[in-house]
C-alpha cells in the first residue's frame, strides 16, 4: 500500500507560480513511476506529466510543455510539479497518482495503483 498526499495548492494570478508536492508513504517510492493528473471544473481528469522511477525520463501534456516540470527525490519519498507562466486554465485540482508498471508514455489512467486526494489550485486573471 502506497498513500500519496498532495500539498502546495493555492491562489495565485496569471503568470505566477506555484510548487506542488507528493509525499509518498508504505511501498519503497522508488518502485513506482509517478503522474500529475488535473480535473478542472466541469471537465474530465486529464494527463499532465509523468516521470520515470528514476526520474531520467519524464513526459508532459501538450498544455503544459515548456511550462510545467515534474521531478522527484526519491531519498525524501517526494515527486514534484512546478507550475510556471500559470493560465486561468490551469485552475484545476491536481492529483499524484503511481503506478508499479505503467511506463511515462503508454499508460493509462486504469493503470494507476495508487491516488492522492488532491490538491486545488485557482489562477486568477
Amino acid at each position: 500500500q502506497v498513500q500519496l498526499v498532495e500539498s502546495g495548492g493555492g491562489l495565485v494570478q496569471a503568470g505566477g507560480s506555484l510548487r506542488l508536492s507528493c509525499a509518498a508513504s508504505g511501498r519503497t517510492f522508488s518502485n513506482y513511476f509517478i503522474y500529475w493528473f488535473r480535473q478542472g471544473p466541469g471537465k474530465e481528469r486529464e494527463f499532465v506529466a509523468a516521470i520515470s522511477r528514476g526520474g531520467g525520463d519524464t513526459n508532459y501534456a501538450a498544455s503544459v510543455q515548456g511550462r510545467f516540470s515534474i521531478s522527484r527525490d526519491n531519498a525524501k519519498n517526494t515527486a514534484y510539479l512546478q507550475l510556471n507562466t500559470l493560465k486561468p486554465a490551469d485552475t484545476a485540482v491536481y492529483y499524484c497518482a503511481a503506478s508499479r508498471f505503467g511506463g511515462v508514455k503508454l499508460f493509462r489512467q486504469d493503470d494507476m495503483d495508487y491516488w492522492g486526494k488532491g490538491a486545488l489550485v485557482t489562477v486568477s486573471s
